[in-house]
């Protein structure tokens, strides 16, 4: 247990339709998301345990009201990396304060260039707002910039060129992301996949040698690249799922703590905090959950002959602790 990726709140101002694809959702109530005294807590239990990476998610972190202020509460844990994914629309307002308060990476999910497009995915028409926010990023020289472009055949698997020369532009390394069927990818079938094979196969073609310089450590989610003058990297969940060396877990905004991501159920670590629970007992909770853990969920999703989406649309409205937006991507 190294990782851990804390959601903020289940909200989110896209609606991409690989996580979001219905038009109304039921939210969390607020009282139930954790405020920063219980996050801050959860934080320094899981690190008392030996967590040294910390990445917020969401929904969309950025609609978390004064999440610099949290950010700078979290920072004072003993960390190696505070990370935050966003999708950018309001990166640009906020980037400046994050990066003050102690993030040092970041991770801008990107998967088009052509703002029509991105209308198409999105139903938004931030799609410039998203690049400023990047390149606002950029400019305040954060420790690293990343940009995770999921790979829909069809839709975007004719821009790879252009994604890794914008992420040389900006100084992002870009990572490519396998089409998952998780959470509320309801629209999700195989034959919509770009493998990672295939993706290194086509920017072979058309860039060049693609030389492999392996993971930034064994427990990283993406395989790395280099290619003509960019490095990129690639996650590869569906085709060649990675179980074994996961060293993850996420708590919804609302304290339920997952061991996988595609975990039926989670803890209600909420309910752990509201009793009262002492920080001694949290931490011998965590650690005797973890210590059962035997959670094979992607590897179990592709050994299926027939893979179906993971989740029908009743499921996720009767049970929205399996929508990928409440559970933290």
């Amino acid at each position: 247990m190294r990782s851990l990726r804390l959601s903020l709140t289940d909200r989110c101002n896209l609606r991409c339709s690989y996580c979001m694809p219905r038009a109304h959702y039921c939210w969390l109530p607020k009282q139930d998301l954790l405020d920063f005294e219980e996050l801050e807590r959860l934080v320094a239990a899981f690190t008392a345990l030996g967590v040294s990476r910390l990445r917020l998610t969401g929904g969309e972190p950025l609609l978390r009201r004064r999440l610099p202020a949290l950010v700078a509460r979290l920072h004072g844990a003993p960390l190696e990396d505070l990370a935050l994914t966003t999708n950018g629309v309001l990166l640009q307002d906020q980037a400046e304060a994050l990066i003050a308060a102690g993030v040092n990476r970041i991770t801008v999910s990107l998967d088009t260039l052509q703002p029509a497009r991105f209308r198409s995915l999105t139903r938004s028409q931030e799609h410039a707002r998203v690049l400023r926010g990047i390149e606002a990023a950029a400019s305040l020289g954060v420790s690293e910039l990343k940009l995770n472009a999921v790979v829909v055949r069809g839709f975007n698997d004719d821009e790879l060129e252009d994604l890794l020369a914008y992420g040389a532009e900006v100084g992002a390394e870009v990572r490519f992301i396998e089409y998952m069927d998780v959470g509320g990818a309801t629209q999700w079938s195989r034959d919509r996949v770009v493998s990672g094979a295939e993706i290194l196969a086509r920017l072979e073609t058309s860039l060049g040698p693609v030389r492999p310089m392996g993971r930034t450590r064994p427990s990283a989610t993406a395989l790395r690249y280099s290619v003509a003058e960019s490095t990129f990297g690639l996650v590869r969940s569906t085709t060649a799922p990675f179980c074994a060396d996961c060293d993850r877990s996420r708590v919804t905004a609302d304290g339920q703590w997952l061991h996988c991501l595609y975990a039926s159920r989670g803890l209600d670590l909420r309910r752990e905090l509201r009793r009262g629970a002492s920080d001694a007992e949290l931490r011998a909770l965590l650690s005797r959950e973890w210590s059962r853990r035997d959670a094979r969920g992607a590897e179990e999703r592709a050994a299926e002959a027939e893979r179906e989406p993971w989740r029908g649309e009743d499921e996720l409205r009767a049970r929205p602790h399996l929508e990928m937006h409440t559970r933290g991507g």
